[in-house]
């Protein structure tokens, strides 16, 4: 087999030329080639179109180019967490396009395996679908989305062979293996090189024939930043937030494969035990996911879709981030649970737009509402102002439209019976005047 060709960091960067677009690896840190951006910002060039989840955490890797003012356009799914991507793209230096979480992943698959483009539901009625071609097909709603292709390509990868074949750790795969695949130009960020037939066939994720160049690379937890070495998540949340969480966790059933949103909904993670055989599901890439370590990071431990490190349970897998919104999208996922800022009486969600901010973050929401089979959204009854949550319609941008099957809120559980929203519960504390008062949408009263 043909060896590949060693080069330094400096050298990776110096492959990428002005005006170029480039594929990035990882989400967040986690498998991102943090050597290669390092040296790529040291370098200056400029006038980047970067294509990645996330351009990356201030100041670290991908973000010190953003800092640097090297990119000129940014396409992912999730930027409102680095403050400096919101500054640049307020302040006009930064053109933003957001696009959801599984459909990046699923057009850098189709541009690597040189499909045109594809058809989704997930957008469909959302304002990231507004000028995209859409049909109905089967009676479902969908977007059409072209394939993403990139002039190179950074990755990051546990280990390599000499002729390549690159081997992921844990949940590094993520974007890694779509990006090397749909890029002209392919450079590899690998923590050793061994020799040839070291890595078992069957465990290379990325073959030799997509990879030009290696670079030799380790992380340690300071390259990594925050997210790196995190002791065990050991969350406190008032008693409100716990009765909201422990009230979702009577919906799960024996078997369910579950994905958790962030906020109330990953402390239903914690209430969780080996027992109810419930099988967590993570958008970034992995199956089976058990309790947060004690101590230890993202070099020790695979890492949830929070960015957490987490521990694996017995028959856990991992796969890349296409393979993962397959799931979602083919409806294998039974249930997720989601934080919401607005559920209509129509069933209709809105979570990702917060308002008087930009919409720079959308990240796996919208595959997540629109995939799985059912879908519970946890979240306060009104706004800090008062204003009800649940609403006649929503007027807030929306994440999918008639998807929600159950509401919980600190007040009351509402369940969508034949089509209509229907008070079954009331919460501890609560009274049905105060839930009357307080809901903005028309519902039908069904309490036991």
């Amino acid at each position: 087999m043909k060896e590949i060709p060693v080069i330094t960091a400096q050298e990776a960067a110096q492959l990428v030329k002005p005006g170029q677009t480039m594929l990035v690896g990882g989400f967040g840190t986690n498998g991102h080639p943090i050597h290669i951006m390092n040296a790529l910002a040291e370098l200056g060039t400029g006038d980047l179109t970067y294509i990645a989840n996330n351009v990356g955490e201030e100041g670290i890797g991908g973000g010190k180019l953003l800092r640097g003012g090297q990119i000129r356009k940014a396409i992912g799914s999730y930027f409102t967490s680095n403050r400096e991507a919101v500054k640049a793209y307020q302040d006009g230096k930064l053109e933003v396009q957001v696009i959801p979480q599984g459909t990046l992943a699923e057009a850098l698959r189709a541009g690597g395996a040189g499909i045109g483009g594809f058809y989704t539901p997930t957008s469909a009625g959302t304002p990231l679908a507004e000028g995209q071609e859409t049909r109905v097909i089967d009676g479902v709603e969908m977007v059409f989305v072209p394939a993403i292709k990139g002039d190179i390509a950074y990755i990051r990868a546990w280990r390599a062979d000499k002729s390549g074949n690159l081997q992921y750790r844990m949940t590094q795969q993520n974007f890694n293996p779509g990006a090397a695949a749909a890029a002209k130009l392919v450079v590899a960020e690998v923590e050793e090189i061994v020799e040839v037939g070291q890595i078992p066939p069957e465990q290379v994720h990325t073959p030799g024939m997509f990879v030009d160049y290696l670079v030799i690379a380790n992380h340690t937890a300071s390259d990594l930043g925050s997210s790196a070495d995190i002791k065990g998540s050991h969350r406190k949340a008032d008693d409100t937030r716990m009765a909201m969480a422990q009230r979702a966790l009577k919906e799960l059933h024996r078997g369910d494969v579950v994905n958790l949103g962030i906020g109330i909904p990953s402390l239903v993670g914690d209430l969780i035990t080996p027992d109810m055989q419930i099988n967590l599901h993570a958008e970034n890439g992995m199956l089976g996911i058990g309790p947060s370590p004690e101590s230890g990071g993202a070099m020790d431990y695979p890492v949830n879709a929070g960015k957490i490190p987490v521990t694996a349970l017995p028959g856990a897998s991992y796969f890349d981030s296409a393979r993962s919104f397959g799931m979602i999208r083919g409806g294998h996922v039974d249930v997720a649970i989601m934080g919401g800022l607005q559920v209509a009486e129509n069933a209709d969600f809105a979570n990702w737009a917060v308002p008087g901010k930009p919409l720079l973050g959308v990240g796996g929401a919208m595959d997540l509402a629109s995939g799985a089979k059912k879908l519970i959204v946890v979240m306060s009854h009104t706004d800090p102002d008062g204003s009800p949550k649940i609403v006649k319609s929503c007027t807030l941008p929306l994440t999918a439209k008639g998807v929600v099957d159950v509401v919980i809120t600190d007040k009351a559980v509402f369940e969508f019976i034949d089509g209509k929203l229907t008070l079954t519960e009331l919460m501890p504390g609560a009274t049905l005047e105060e839930v009357r008062a307080t809901t903005g949408a028309a519902f039908v009263e069904r309490l036991t």
